[in-house]
């Protein structure tokens, strides 16, 4: 294999950043020169609707323009509730709680279909959701009210329903934070959080949604 090719193999694992709502020149050399695969959009580059559909072209067009094979894949925490990156001009869904918190896992999946309709829309085909995090420990600094809920059982059906809704609308999804982040009394972007549980309590609970959306179908994993 050619030097080049294998970096143009190696670019197309990468998922990089930039900042603002229009492409920098950064990230267009990191797409061309780089042959970078992966883009993740934060808050940092969303303008209106408009803003972001144009900054999504763009993207696309500067990676056609180098001669990548396949299109971009374009990703962003679009959880909903209180970790949403999309912002005025787009509609606001329920976060996982509170879906939770209908008893009715149709819900997960509609609004999974809604927000996989509105990211299609806008460019973006990669949802780095939802969450498969089982809420069992008050303490925890970061998931809360991005949980499902507190059993294993309910976090898992309403995990698969929202990743079968966002699928269905053609948005690839990611399930997270593997192997589970419920139990933990500490934020990973901060410190490194350990679980100290045995496997037969893991596969019980922790690891319980992840088995069975991977079962299912599960397109990517995220890890904690």
């Amino acid at each position: 294999m050619k030097n080049t090719d294998l970096r143009k193999k190696v670019g197309q694992l990468m998922v990089v950043g930039f900042k603002g709502i229009k492409a920098s020149d950064e990230i267009k050399e990191l797409i061309c020169e780089h042959h970078v695969g992966g883009i993740i959009l934060f808050a940092r580059n969303i303008g209106t609707p408009q803003e972001i559909l144009s900054l999504t072209n763009e993207l696309q067009q500067v990676a056609k323009d180098a001669g990548h094979e396949h299109p971009l894949l374009i990703c962003i925490d679009q959880e909903n509730g209180v970790v949403r990156r999309l912002g005025e001009g787009t509609t606001i869904f329920p976060g996982a709680m509170l879906l939770g918190a209908t008893g009715e896992p149709e819900h997960a999946y509609q609004v999974g279909v809604a927000t996989g309709k509105e990211l299609k829309a806008l460019g973006i085909n990669w949802n780095l959701a939802p969450v498969m995090d089982v809420n069992n420990n008050p303490a925890n600094p970061v998931i809360g009210v991005r949980s499902f809920g507190e059993s294993a059982d309910k976090v898992s059906e309403f995990g698969r329903m929202a990743m079968k809704g966002m699928q269905e609308a053609g948005i690839i999804t990611t399930l997270k934070h593997f192997p589970g982040h419920g139990d933990t009394n500490v934020d990973s972007h901060l410190d490194l959080p350990v679980i100290s549980h045995n496997i037969n309590r893991l596969e019980q609970i922790e690891l319980r949604p992840f088995i069975d959306s991977i079962k299912a179908g599960a397109d990517t994993i995220m890890s904690a």
